[in-house]
């Protein structure tokens, strides 16, 4: 596949040593998370998660293929729709403030709260659950690629803190594996269009 040239939003080319120096988007999320205080919290949550998946859009309709991909899997409670884990997905208020609380299917809920939602992202918390974490925020988006222009990227990564009792190692495979089941259930429905690492770099290579 030829190599693109790198552009910035305006279009201007990008030197090679500003795109060497950038930070992978999932990284760059889990960083803006690790600086910022979580609400309710006396400090800033310790574990982070992160999944991240490249897909191939039209280079001359990014924009449109990016919406129509937050249409699909954006929507509050459409994780019900593309989770394996999750039965069904119930939106509520409270006042102003947004939740949504999903049963999964070994009959757990969780509850989270909406924190925050623009353009193509959303960030939440958890109030309520039976997984083993605290302090947890995550945020769910879909956003263009820094580095090739006809790929749109689905990020999804958290900040947290181990429950009272349990260990690091407990809470971080558990989170790691509701992402990695979630990531996979929307590669199997995006089939072809996503960009396997592996067939990428080959590509990038020729």
């Amino acid at each position: 596949m030829p190599q693109k040239a790198h552009k910035n939003a305006k279009g201007d080319p990008v030197p090679v040593w500003e795109r060497t120096m950038r930070l992978p988007i999932i990284t760059l999320v889990l960083s803006s998370f690790a600086l910022l205080p979580l609400a309710g919290a006396a400090h800033a949550a310790s574990l982070t998660s992160g999944k991240k998946i490249e897909i191939r859009v039209d280079e001359e309709k990014v924009e449109a293929e990016r919406k129509a991909l937050w249409d699909q899997f954006g929507g509050w409670c459409a994780i019900a729709e593309w989770h394996p884990a999750v039965k069904s997905c119930e939106e509520s208020k409270e006042g102003d403030t947004e939740f949504r609380k999903l049963t999964l299917q070994d009959g757990g809920v969780i509850k989270e709260k909406l924190v925050d939602k623009r353009g193509t992202s959303y960030q939440y918390e958890i109030v309520e659950s039976p997984l083993p974490v605290k302090n947890y925020t995550a945020q769910f988006s879909v956003t263009p690629d820094d580095d090739d222009l006809d790929e749109v990227n689905i990020v999804w990564a958290a900040t947290y803190d181990a429950a009272d009792g349990k260990e690091d190692k407990e809470a971080r495979s558990t989170i790691d594996g509701i992402f990695k089941d979630g990531i996979e259930s929307i590669k199997g429905k995006l089939g072809e269009r996503v960009v396997e690492r592996k067939k990428k770099k080959k590509d990038d290579d020729d």
